[in-house]
């Protein structure tokens, strides 16, 4: 384990050589893991549709290959051999650009998740140290098993996801349609809204580890514990923004079929709409990858961290060889798919917010707290105890539950109308008697019934 005086000298204490190994790393730990998410986003869908079966009693895809693993490859030859199609009245460039506008930031924003911790190429078997000696003219280098070696990394992360956004809003306007007009603006002002706590709750992290670092982020809370456990509020607030900035239910308000057919991409067939919804699905796993680096620790195995004895603190270093590598890896991709699986799993739990209900919850309530959370971080960084950030947020918590009676109510938007006339709102002259008067239907006692033998109770 590195020893950690000070994260602000982490970079300092782990001697990365850089140049030209950090590139080669970077450039196979990008090919690499755009295959992986590639592969990801398609067996995703087939995910979610077996979650959605297991949770509603039904048996899933099970037709295409051995239980339905090639099912993603049929869906994929589907929407190649569907028609693309453009309306009539469209603007044919905007339209085609607006797919790609979309996907292209979201497989853009995964090359700072830390996949695992640094690795010593001197660990590495004798023919390949021999190799990269005679052919690069280095040996014994330390390189970071990430797609961008970036200072700011986070900061690139929230810049280029929020990007999307101008992708689904061209596609709603370039297609000519009502419904995609009304989806467009939809997405636009929910990512908009959602993204002033989201970049709050980030900020809060980022006092507390005192960089922007990812791997610095990781350190602290090995050093410590895991965000989640020291920032719980924090971290349900960012669940809540990444949903909505991925259009996943609750907050798929854009693509509301039961109010715009469709949404945003109602007009678009074939290779353009499988753009958009891998687009999703790329966001959904980055936004999970992202999740676990800053409140699972990313690769970290001991959610408590320094918090735990000695004896029982059971973490894997931070640099070490191709099979701790691996390890990590194999961690965070865990890590990953859990908070994957959980989002499917709220999309058939919760119902979908009305969109007045929506913008009611960011600007009401969210940024409201997640302003009061980054005033205790900036206290708690301020007077250095940020070890016990988790009593700030039980704090916080209860400011919350205290300040809410008293905060001013809007009326309520579901207040039934009074209709004269009507049964529930009858006239001063009238009489109304809406219950039964019958003996039978005011009876409970079970009564037999001759022709069929059967006991019924009214």
């Amino acid at each position: 384990m590195i020893p950690m005086h000070t994260l602000a000298s982490l970079p300092t204490l782990i001697p990365i050589t850089g140049g030209m190994p950090q590139l080669i790393a970077n450039v196979i730990v990008i090919v690499l893991m755009v295959h992986v998410l590639l592969g990801g986003c398609a067996y995703g869908v087939m995910l979610e549709r077996k979650l959605s079966a297991w949770m509603q009693d039904r048996v899933g895809p099970n037709r295409v290959g051995p239980k339905g693993l090639l099912q993603p490859l049929a869906d994929g030859l589907k929407f190649i051999m569907k028609e693309e199609h453009t309306p009539k009245g469209a603007d044919a460039v905007l339209f085609t650009l607006g797919p790609a506008l979309a996907i292209l930031p979201a497989m853009a924003a995964f090359v700072i998740i830390p996949w695992g911790g640094i690795l010593d190429l001197a660990t590495l078997p004798t023919f390949v140290t021999s190799f990269l000696s005679s052919t690069f003219g280095f040996d014994g280098s330390l390189v970071k098993v990430i797609g961008a070696n970036i200072n700011v990394g986070v900061i690139y992360l929230i810049a280029v996801t929020s990007l999307g956004v101008y992708g689904v809003a061209l596609g709603g306007w370039a297609s000519g349609s009502k419904f995609s007009f009304l989806g467009g603006l939809r997405a636009s002002a929910q990512m908009i809204s959602y993204e002033i706590p989201m970049g709050l709750c980030l900020l809060c992290i980022i006092l507390v580890a005192g960089s922007l670092d990812p791997y610095v982020i990781i350190a602290h809370q090995q050093q410590y514990s895991w965000n989640l456990i020291s920032q719980p509020l924090v971290a349900i607030l960012f669940y809540t923004c990444m949903l909505a900035e991925s259009n996943r239910a609750p907050f798929d308000l854009a693509e509301a079929e039961s109010e715009l057919v469709g949404g945003f991409h109602t007009e678009y067939s074939s290779m353009r709409f499988a753009m958009f919804f891998l687009a999703e699905y790329f966001h959904v796993i980055t936004g999970s990858a992202f999740f676990a680096l800053l409140f699972l620790g990313g690769f970290s195995v001991n959610p408590l961290g320094g918090v735990t004895p000695p004896s029982w603190n059971f973490e894997l270093p931070i640099v070490g060889s191709l099979p701790i590598i691996l390890a990590q890896m194999a961690i965070m991709l865990g890590k990953t798919g859990l908070v994957v699986a959980f989002t499917m799993a709220i999309r058939w739990t919760l119902p979908r917010f009305r969109f007045d209900q929506l913008m009611k919850l960011a600007w009401e309530g969210m940024i409201p707290i997640s302003l009061l959370l980054l005033t205790a971080a900036a206290a708690m960084t301020f007077f250095g105890v940020t070890q016990y950030m988790w009593i700030a947020s039980l704090a916080c918590l209860a400011i919350i539950c205290l300040v809410r009676p008293f905060m001013p109510r809007a009326a309520n938007p579901n207040h039934k109308l009074p209709l004269a006339g009507s049964r529930y709102s009858p006239l001063a002259e009238e009489n109304v008697a809406a219950a039964s008067t019958h003996p039978v239907a005011l009876s409970d006692a079970p009564i037999q019934d001759p022709r069929q033998g059967i006991i019924s109770i009214h």
